[in-house]
C-alpha cells in the first residue's frame, strides 16, 4: 500500500504540474510570438533586447520543467528506473535568473508570464530536490496521507 499510495499522490501532482506547464507554454508562445511583438516594438532598444532574452528564459524554464515532469512520468510508468531519474542529465537543473529591475520596463502581460514561469520552476525545483531526501515513510503524517490516498 505504501508504494501505491505514494505513487498515486505523486502521479496526480506530476500530471497537474504538467498540465500547468503546457498551458503556460502555450500562453507564452502566443504572447511572445504575437501580442508581445507589438509591445516589444514600443520599448526602448535596450529593453527590446531584454524582452527577447526574457522570452528565451521563459522557454528554457518551461522546457526544463516539462522534461523533468516527463521523466517522472516515465519512472511512474516503469519505463525508467527511479535511480536513472537521479542522473544529473535528468534532473531539473538551474536556469538563468531574471533581474527584477528589468521587469519594471516590461509590459504587464510579459511580467505575468515571466513570473509564472519562475514560480513554476521553483515549485518543481523543490520537488526535484526532495528526491535527494531520505524516505519519509515513517512519518505519521505520511502514513495518514497514504491511508487517505488508498481510500479514494
Amino acid at each position: 500500500m505504501h508504494a501505491q499510495g505514494t505513487a498515486r499522490i505523486h502521479r496526480k501532482l506530476v500530471d497537474s504540474l504538467y498540465v500547468e506547464a503546457m498551458l503556460l507554454a502555450d500562453e507564452a508562445r502566443a504572447y511572445f510570438d504575437e501580442i508581445g511583438r507589438n509591445e516589444r516594438d514600443q520599448l526602448e532598444a535596450l529593453n527590446r533586447v531584454a524582452f527577447s532574452c526574457e522570452s528565451l528564459k521563459v522557454t528554457t524554464r518551461l522546457m526544463h520543467v516539462i522534461a523533468w515532469l516527463l521523466t517522472q512520468r516515465a519512472v511512474d510508468a516503469g519505463e525508467l528506473e527511479a535511480n536513472d531519474a537521479l542522473s544529473p542529465s535528468r534532473r531539473l537543473g538551474p536556469v538563468p535568473e531574471t533581474d527584477a529591475a528589468l521587469l519594471l520596463a516590461m509590459p504587464a502581460q510579459a511580467v505575468s508570464i515571466i513570473g509564472a514561469s519562475i514560480e513554476l520552476h521553483r515549485r518543481v525545483a523543490r520537488l526535484d530536490s526532495s528526491l535527494d531526501l531520505p524516505d519519509a515513510a515513517s512519518s505519521p503524517a505520511r502514513r495518514m496521507m497514504e491511508r487517505l490516498a488508498g481510500a479514494f
